[in-house]
């Protein structure tokens, strides 16, 4: 569906995506693979869009949530490997096989169904191991007294026919957290993932293809835990501290415009609730920008948004559709003016960290009813709107 609204809309950079990935390419080297991760959309980037770039780049691997995710990746093209991180009901191993995609096994249970299936198949289903080193979610549970059971399963895992264990991974809890007791935490996962992968290999007598476990956090601050491969997410779209730091750029730029300027007198209760009351006669401006958008409602009355002449504060609560901003002080600043939501100019970890959240829960909140529109050296080069036409 196209949209000929200048309302709400996403701009994504690929110049911008290009340079983040080239940048961590060049940090972990070319003996390293590279897995790009396009789950949820690619946290609001568009799954399709940034795999096409990751494949062009070079990329190794891609990894989505579910298989509806990846089959929507090879029914647009994309042939490179995709893994599967979450679960896939034994019925649709067959669609595993027939379009080439890698799944995640997290116990026992999964390994004989998806061996029984790929069997009766009579194909062989390529897997990657997840191991539970302390995110306690997913995974062969192998600390402490689970250590000895947690290995023979994955062994016996590995021996069952239909699977062919490429991989085997674990995912860190706190790498991106730099207290000690989160350092130490991060060193114990790493130091039993490697513990888990020699018993293992031991066992069966050969080596996996690829062991990988450096999640953004690991990437930026744990070189030790690059191994054969790194999975980075946030940082590839550029945000979080660590994106700074490492000089990687925001891919996303949110924008709005002004729909409507009303001036109000001191005392006026602006939105629901009346929470926001002005104290002298207030230029607002109302931006077709609400919570349906992404425009998470807790940030009412906390964040500000970037005009031409600079930060203009939210005011009121966040409706459904809409906010005001007050624009008292930014003449210049009309009915049809681009406002920033977050870009280059107002930073998205600035508005996540008064939302008490994290950048891509913010990315991943931008709506389907806002426009995607795709640029490559400042150009547009694709628009999509995700509602039905």
């Amino acid at each position: 569906m196209k949209s000929t609204l200048r309302r709400t809309w996403a701009e994504i950079d690929f110049d911008a995506l290009k340079h983040n990935y080239r940048q961590l390419r060049s940090r972990v080297g070319e003996d390293v693979k590279f897995l790009g991760v396009v789950k949820a959309d690619a946290y609001g980037h568009g799954s399709v869009q940034v795999s096409r770039v990751l494949q062009e780049l070079g990329a190794d691997y891609l990894a989505v949530s579910s298989l509806d995710e990846a089959m929507e990746l090879r029914a647009n093209g994309i042939t490179m490997p995709v893994m599967i991180l979450g679960h896939t009901p034994r019925e649709e191993v067959g669609k595993l096989i027939e379009n080439n995609i890698t799944q995640t096994v997290t116990c026992m249970a999964k390994a004989v169904e998806y061996s029984e299936e790929a069997c009766e198949l009579g194909k062989n289903l390529r897997i990657h191991i997840k191991v539970d080193t302390g995110m306690s979610r997913l995974g062969y549970l192998c600390d402490g007294n689970y250590f000895g059971t947690g290995v023979d399963g994955i062994v016996e895992a590995c021996q069952m026919p239909g699977l062919e264990a490429e991989g085997i991974f674990t995912h860190f809890s706190m790498s991106d957290e730099d207290k000690a007791e989160c350092v130490e935490y991060t060193e114990h996962q790493l130091k039993l993932f490697k513990d888990v992968i020699s018993a293992v290999e031991e066992k069966l007598r050969h080596k996996f293809a690829i062991c990988h476990c450096a999640n953004t956090g690991a990437v930026a601050n744990y070189p030790e835990t690059w191994m054969d491969m790194v999975r980075p997410g946030l940082l590839l779209y550029g945000y979080g501290e660590y994106a700074e730091k490492l000089g990687l750029k925001p891919v996303m730029t949110m924008k709005t415009t002004v729909s409507t300027i009303k001036t109000y007198p001191a005392g006026t209760k602006i939105s629901y609730g009346g929470i926001y009351e002005t104290d002298k006669t207030t230029r607002v401006a109302v931006l077709p920008y609400g919570y349906a958008d992404g425009f998470l409602r807790c940030l009412s009355n906390k964040v500000e948004l970037m005009t031409a002449e600079g930060h203009a504060r939210q005011i009121g609560k966040i409706c459904m559709d809409m906010c005001m901003v007050d624009i008292t002080d930014k003449m210049s600043v009309e009915v049809g003016s681009e406002i920033e939501i977050f870009g280059p100019n107002n930073s998205i970890n600035r508005i996540a960290e008064l939302a008490g959240t994290i950048p891509y829960e913010l990315t991943c909140a931008v709506s389907k009813r806002v426009p995607r529109i795709y640029f490559d050296n400042g150009i547009i080069v694709e628009k999509e709107l995700m509602l039905r036409g």
